[in-house]
């Protein structure tokens, strides 16, 4: 008789403990019992630590929609029960797959999506009131398909000032209303002519809020987001695709969202009504580290009094020693963070020996706790929007954020010369550290905002601080 897997949990301590043994995230668990079974590949594992049996672990019967072959959740396209041709209802021009074969019609606006593809990522969604171009710019969006709760999207349209980064890495995006036509003085191009121009689908006339809790209460789940001209939808073939694709967990997609060489930045912050902020008289040398950084980030260091050198993910320590920094900043950016660092942890490790201050935001964060001895794991819902309250635990003052990852660094794993500095109010997760061992912090939000509050942009100054008080004479 074969064990249930809240049973197999259970034996293995729990789900946090079943995901640190396994080497899975916990994103995994929750798939494990969504499936009602465990990948053969963790079967020797659970035997070690569970004196469980074979034959607990072997279902009697995997629903074939259900079924594992290898990796969490990938599913080949035999695997995937054939169903009978759905009508395509009156007005749609676009539909939304979900991995667990849901099917949400609508409106396509901006680009088609080809013939023999559609855009493929992991379906969020942003609380975000205000910058939908920023959003859409952010590198750290990389393989995500965005669901905007917000109605009026395409209210200010688009303008070249407001992109955060050359293209756009979001896959897709989700909308409920169809889009609204541009009222703003700034605006040069409407938002769909703006998409269609960079490649990318979007889909209107769903329920956002009905995915919304999808999300919130089931975590993120892997969709596809189909516009094909012709109107032809093969949607055995979208389900398929939707159910083999991995998921993020794995993926480092920093290499793909990073500057092909090093530049050099000194372009200071945006202001009212069309100018840029002077940069300070003083200026220390920083290398930031593009894993995918916003410009606006680059905007903030170049204001706080930093000249600033960007270097692809992938520069090595000796790399970025050689430009002989004041300073080390390390940026957001999208993906698994313990995949980037295979390559991202030894260069950090080099620059905090090397006694060079560090600062990282967002992907920066979680790959300097990972230099610092700390381990990472994906979040069952994401922090994704420009309203998420943070505690300055030093402090007690609270700031209002705005945030855009998956995954979070866990405390239980910080070594006893990092202390935590900054915690989240929603959910109590990590929001910020501090070595006491070496001149290094980072937070886990997006300090530059663009969009969102101001309230954290003190960082930049306390970064150059750091440095100043790390480079006086002996």
């Amino acid at each position: 008789m074969p064990s249930s897997i809240d049973h197999i949990i259970e034996r293995l301590g729990g789900a946090d403990n079943a995901a640190r043994l396994t080497g899975v995230g916990t994103e995994a668990i929750r798939k494990w019992r969504q499936a009602g079974a465990v990948p053969p590949k963790h079967w020797t594992v659970i035997l070690r630590h569970t004196g469980l049996s074979l034959s607990d672990l072997q279902p009697d019967s995997v629903p074939p929609d259900k079924a594992y072959d290898g990796p969490e959740t990938q599913m080949t396209e035999r695997q995937v029960p054939a169903s009978p041709p759905a009508a395509i209802p009156t007005g749609a021009t676009a539909a939304l797959v979900l991995a667990d074969g849901t099917i949400l019609w609508g409106r396509g606006f901006g680009a088609h999506t080809p013939a023999t593809g559609a855009a493929i990522g992991e379906l969020c969604f942003s609380t975000g009131m205000t910058g939908y171009q920023e959003t859409l710019t952010d590198p750290s969006f990389a393989g995500q398909i965005i669901t905007f709760t917000f109605p009026h999207i395409g209210n200010v349209g688009t303008n070249a000032a407001d992109d955060e980064a050359a293209r756009v890495a979001a896959r897709g995006l989700v909308v409920k209303q169809d889009l609204t036509e541009p009222a703003n003085w700034r605006a040069t191009q409407d938002l769909d002519g703006w998409l269609k121009a960079r490649n990318v689908p979007g889909i209107c006339g769903v329920d956002t809020r009905a995915i919304t809790l999808r999300i919130r209460d089931g975590g993120p789940q892997t969709a596809i987001l189909a516009y094909p001209a012709d109107g032809a939808f093969d949607l055995d073939a979208l389900r398929a695709q939707a159910a083999a694709w991995p998921g993020l967990e794995g993926m480092d997609l920093a290499r793909d969202v990073t500057c092909a060489k090093a530049y050099g930045w000194d372009e200071g912050v945006w202001t009212w009504p069309g100018d840029t902020l002077p940069l300070p008289l003083k200026r220390r040398r920083v290398v930031a580290v593009d894993y995918g950084a916003k410009r606006n980030i680059l905007r903030c260091l170049a204001n706080a009094g930093c000249d600033v050198t960007v270097v692809p993910a992938t520069a090595t320590a000796e790399e970025i020693l050689a430009l002989d920094p004041a300073g080390v900043f390390l940026s957001n950016g999208p993906g698994d963070p313990a995949a980037t660092a295979e390559y991202a942890v030894p260069a950090i490790r080099g620059v905090l020996e090397a006694g060079k201050p560090v600062f990282g935001i967002c992907l920066g964060h979680q790959l300097l706790a990972q230099a610092l001895g700390a381990r990472t794991y994906k979040l069952a819902r994401g922090h994704r929007g420009a309203n998420q309250p943070v505690k300055d635990l030093g402090t007690g003052k609270v700031e209002i954020t705005s945030q855009n990852h998956g995954f979070a660094v866990d405390e239980s794993s910080l070594p006893e010369d990092v202390r935590v500095t900054h915690s989240s109010l929603f959910d109590g997760s990590n929001e910020g550290i501090a070595s006491t061992r070496y001149a290094a912090f980072s937070v886990q939000y997006h300090p530059e905002a663009s969009p969102g509050p101001s309230d954290s942009h003190y960082l930049f100054d306390r970064f150059v601080a750091l440095i100043d008080r790390t480079n006086q004479p002996a």
